[in-house]
């Protein structure tokens, strides 16, 4: 398990130190692209080994109970993504600012539904990727979580498998989240769109 940070005075360094004493199989990386979620994740890609790689939030937002099922999907269908969904029956969110709940549920269910891409939930950053699709894929992302909804975009659109298991999102019990809805919003789009006309080109 890799635990990315930006900065050597970041407060989770200690913490993880602490917990290596029992859990040796956890290590930190330090994200050298630059500060930012969406370079931690990069940062995380390019460091991971293993045939699948899961991206998961450390805040606890997302269920840890839910990886392994992932992992399991993953195995069983030969998927190249598997969301943890929201949006598909069994799946909730609790909490978070309601417009950007909404405007989440409202992109990823016509996504779903009018673009055929096989997951109700492709912004959902709580996914698990095939090593084979990250070789394939070039990142475009700029800002922000975009990068889920890019990778769930460009695997739908090369015919790769997509699953989903169902997911229970908790808003977090402390700290401030990072995104900004304003700014990130029109780099959203950018994906949103190409999964759109993706459809029209098929039909």
């Amino acid at each position: 398990m890799l635990v990315v940070y930006d900065f050597e005075g970041d407060t989770t360094i200690p913490v993880v130190k602490r917990l290596q004493a029992e859990m040796p199989w956890v290590r930190l990386h330090r994200n050298d692209l630059g500060r930012g979620a969406l370079n931690a994740v990069k940062a995380g890609f390019a460091a991971a080994r293993g045939p699948y790689v899961l991206v998961t939030m450390a805040d606890l937002s997302d269920d840890p109970a839910d990886i392994e099922p992932m992992l399991a999907v993953a195995r069983k269908v030969d998927a190249d993504v598997v969301a943890a969904s929201r949006y598909m029956v069994g799946g909730r969110q609790v909490g978070g600012p309601f417009v950007k709940r909404t405007l989440s549920r409202i992109a990823g269910l016509s996504l779903h539904y009018v673009a055929g891409v096989p997951t109700h939930d492709p912004t959902n950053n709580f996914k698990l990727y095939s090593r084979r699709l990250l070789a394939e894929v070039d990142i475009e992302s700029e800002a922000g979580f975009e990068l889920a909804l890019e990778l769930t975009v460009k695997a739908h659109l090369k015919g790769m498998r997509i699953a989903e298991v169902p997911t229970t999102w908790r808003d977090r019990s402390s700290g401030e989240s990072r995104f900004q809805m304003r700014k990130w919003i029109p780099h959203y789009l950018r994906w949103y769109r190409m999964g759109m006309l993706g459809r029209l080109k098929r039909s």
